[in-house]
């Protein structure tokens, strides 16, 4: 593996045969910092907006797992 910084980013080497899983979890957080960066938002807003989004979620497709 070789991290490399330049002046406006970070480049990841990685071998192509590394564990895709794994490495999508670690992208998947990446993304989330990078989406969170600027956010001016609570931890607390944050929460209840999951909340509302998993019961919106949950409503639009309880049927699909309840018969």
């Amino acid at each position: 593996m070789v991290i490399e910084r330049t002046n406006n980013e970070i480049i990841f080497r990685l071998p192509a045969d590394i564990d895709t899983t794994g490495f999508q979890r670690i992208v998947n957080y990446l993304k989330y910092k990078e989406a969170i960066r600027k956010s001016k938002g609570t931890e607390e807003e944050a929460n209840k907006l999951a909340d509302e989004s998993k019961k919106r979620w949950w409503a639009e497709n309880k049927e699909r797992f309840i018969k």
